[in-house]
């Protein structure tokens, strides 16, 4: 199974609301999307989000990738053996975004040529348990956003992000529990916003407030730090920004990891699954991180979370950044229901884009 044919497009959709991350305030986001066409007629897609603060890339710059380093690696090999097309990007350094993009739509098209959704081709679930992200804003406005989205959505799961000062996280924990229900689970992401000798402190500070999962709460290193670290909480410290790969999974498992973040929006879906398989192997927990889809890239992402087995799942997948969009390019977008989303049951992925949509938000490089 070879390529045929391939594009790239970019577009930009708006949020509903400003958003401040960690490194970046933002009230909209650009996504690259990536169609691959093979020799017998199947096709596999894949988005990518463009944040410079992110991926390290802009539109131009990984439009160069893709046409003068990522697609001639390919070039010939089999799309159909996942192990062969990794070989022939890992001559490739760095271009991290651009390679995971066309490794997961290497998998979207090999299902579908199987006649299989991915998840299914994976073994894995339809229906998938999602979360919430709250990002940081004051902790009243907060716990009116999680329950609005527990009622109208009927999700339990929140992923807070920390990193407001230790009291500051503590009121909002303290309010959105109360906005939420006591039934509420909440893993907290501060981010690495707390200095290595405060972490163990605000480990406590979380396991008190009932939190369940506890992710980049100081810079993370697989060290002897780390290591008593997670030895002093009963809490998984979820690894999420030093974990890019499995070689840095490995070293954080060897050193008592006992949750990793996998994000197929990051490092695609080949890097995600080695990540998955060897937290399997110590017995560690994966956590399906956002990566700020929208909602093709969310019922693109989701499949990995589906194929992650109940026992290893460190929370709930956090792809429900699309409802904070005002536009999208999906034809149709998922639907939450008493906090699961079920993804298609048809094989390929014809369909899932609206052209007009794609030709109204596209972004054109030369502008």
């Amino acid at each position: 199974m070879k390529i045929a044919r391939w594009s790239l497009d970019f577009y930009r959709l708006a949020y509903r609301d400003r958003i401040v991350w960690a490194n970046a305030i933002e009230d909209a986001g650009v996504y690259a999307l990536l169609r691959l066409e093979s020799d017998d007629g199947f096709a596999g897609l894949a988005e990518g989000t463009v944040k410079a603060t992110w991926s390290g890339v802009s539109p131009a710059s990984l439009s160069a990738a893709f046409r003068d380093l990522i697609m001639p690696a390919v070039h010939g090999t089999d799309l159909a053996d996942a192990q062969a097309v990794h070989q022939a990007l890992a001559a490739l350094p760095e271009n991290r975004l651009a390679k995971g993009m066309l490794e997961t739509a290497c998998w979207m098209l090999a299902a579908a040529r199987a006649e299989q959704p991915l998840w299914q081709y994976w073994g894995g679930t339809q229906e998938v348990e999602v979360s919430w992200t709250l990002t940081r804003r004051p902790p009243g406005i907060m716990a009116r956003e999680a329950a609005e989205v527990a009622s109208r959505h009927g999700i339990r799961a929140f992923k807070v992000k920390g990193g407001q000062g230790m009291d500051i996280d503590r009121q909002a924990l303290r309010a959105i529990r109360r906005a939420a229900g006591d039934d509420a689970v909440f893993s907290v992401d501060a981010n690495s916003a707390y200095g290595r000798d405060e972490a163990a402190a605000y480990l406590r500070l979380l396991s008190d407030e009932g939190v369940q999962a506890a992710e980049d709460p100081c810079p993370l290193c697989p060290d002897a730090h780390f290591e008593a670290l997670q030895q002093s909480t009963p809490l998984p410290i979820i690894v999420d920004r030093s974990c890019t790969t499995a070689a840095d999974a490995a070293l954080f498992l060897e050193r008592g990891a006992r949750a990793l973040s996998a994000k197929p929006g990051r490092v695609g879906m080949t890097e995600a699954m080695a990540i998955g398989s060897l937290a399997r192997q110590y017995g560690a927990g994966v956590a399906t991180g956002i990566y700020a889809e929208s909602a093709l890239g969310t019922l693109i992402n989701l499949q990995q979370a589906a194929a992650v087995p109940a026992k290893h799942c460190a929370f709930p997948a956090e792809q429900t950044f699309f409802l904070g969009l005002t536009e999208q390019i999906a034809a149709q977008q998922p639907v939450i229901r008493q906090g699961r989303i079920e993804l298609p049951a048809a094989p390929g992925v014809e369909g899932w884009i609206d052209p007009e949509h794609l030709a109204r938000y596209r972004l054109r490089l030369d502008a």
